[in-house]
C-alpha cells in the first residue's frame, strides 16, 4: 500500500504543471490543492481493482491520476465559503484560504480538465468507457447532482434511504469510479464489472458512515478537518438520523457486503478487502 501510495504522488507529481510555468498563481493552487497529503485511497483502488485481475502494469498510472485530480478539484470547490466554508483541509489552510477564492475556483476547474486529458492519452482500447464513467462519477448524477442535495438538505430531517442516496452521489461515485476504471484498465469481464461495482458501491457508502462517525467523535488534530462541523451547520449524518450504535451497525453490514462481492478474486482481492476494512476503521 505504501509503494502504491509513493506511485501515485510520483505520478501526480508528473502530470500537475510545474509551479515555475506560467500562469504561476494558478499551477502553485493546482499544486498544493492536489500534493498537499492525503490518503490517496481512490487512487490506490484502481490499482487494487487491477491488481485483482492481474493488472499492476504503468497503464493504471493514467485512470488513478484522473481520479485524485477529481477528487482534489471536488475538496477545493466543497472547501469555498459559498459551499461548506472550510478553513482546514488535510491539517493545513484550505486553498481559498491561502490563494483567494478566484484563484481556488480556476484551480478546481483546470484540475478537473487535466483529469480528462490524461485520462484521454491513456488506454485506447476501453478508452471512450473510461471517459464516460468518469464523466458520470462528477456530474449531475455523481458528485455534483449529490453536493446539490446535500446543499438543499441543511435544515431538513431526511430519511435514511434519502441520506444513502445522496451520499451514495456525493462520495460513493468517485470511489466506484476508481474501481471500475481500473477493471477496464485490466479489461474485465462483464461478471467481474457487476462484482467489483457491488463492492464498490458498499464501500463508497461506508467510507461516508465512518465519516459521520468521525465528525461526532473525532479531533480536529486527527481527522485533519474542523470536527462537529456538519452537527453545527445542521447537516443530515449517519448519527443524526438513525443515531451512532445503528450508523456502526449500519458501517459493518456495508463492509461485509463488500467483502462478499470480492468471493470470485480470492487471493487476488486482498488488497480490495484491506481498503474495505481501512474505510470502515480509519481515524481520519
Amino acid at each position: 500500500m505504501r509503494a502504491l501510495i509513493a506511485r501515485a504522488e510520483h505520478a501526480l507529481g508528473d502530470v500537475l504543471p510545474p509551479e515555475d510555468q506560467l500562469p504561476v498563481e494558478l499551477h502553485r493552487a493546482m499544486r498544493y490543492a492536489t500534493l498537499g497529503g492525503g490518503k490517496r485511497l481512490r487512487p490506490l483502488f484502481t490499482y487494487a481493482a487491477g491488481h485483482a485481475l492481474g493488472n499492476d502494469g504503468p497503464e493504471l498510472d493514467a485512470p488513478a491520476c484522473a481520479v485524485e485530480l477529481i477528487h482534489a478539484y471536488s475538496l477545493v470547490h466543497d472547501d469555498l465559503p459559498s459551499m461548506d466554508d472550510d478553513a482546514m483541509r488535510r491539517g493545513r489552510p484550505t486553498c481559498h484560504i491561502v490563494f483567494g477564492e478566484a484563484m481556488a475556483i480556476l484551480a478546481g476547474d483546470a484540475l478537473q480538465a487535466l483529469a480528462f486529458e490524461i485520462l484521454a492519452r491513456g488506454n485506447r482500447a476501453r478508452g471512450m468507457d473510461m471517459l464516460s464513467t468518469l464523466g458520470h462519477a462528477c456530474g449531475a448524477e455523481g458528485m455534483a447532482g449529490g453536493q446539490a442535495l446535500d446543499l438543499t438538505a441543511i435544515g431538513r430531517s431526511l430519511t435514511l434511504a434519502e441520506l444513502e442516496h445522496m451520499h451514495a452521489c456525493k462520495t460513493g461515485a468517485l470511489i466506484r469510479a476508481a474501481v471500475r476504471l481500473g477493471a477496464l484498465t485490466a479489461n474485465a469481464d462483464p461478471h467481474a464489472l457487476e462484482a467489483l461495482d457491488r463492492y464498490a458501491a458498499a464501500v463508497g457508502l461506508a467510507f461516508q458512515v465512518r465519516d459521520d462517525i468521525l465528525d461526532v467523535e473525532g479531533e480536529s488534530t486527527v481527522i485533519g478537518k474542523t470536527a462537529g462541523k456538519d452537527a453545527a451547520a445542521g447537516k443530515p449524518t449517519f448519527p443524526s438520523i438513525i443515531g451512532l450504535d445503528a450508523s456502526r451497525a449500519r458501517l459493518a453490514e456495508l463492509t461485509e457486503t463488500a467483502l462478499q462481492a470480492l468471493a470470485p478474486f480470492a487471493a487476488r482481492g486482498e488488497m480490495l478487502r484491506e481498503l474495505a476494512h481501512y474505510a470502515a476503521h480509519r481515524q481520519h
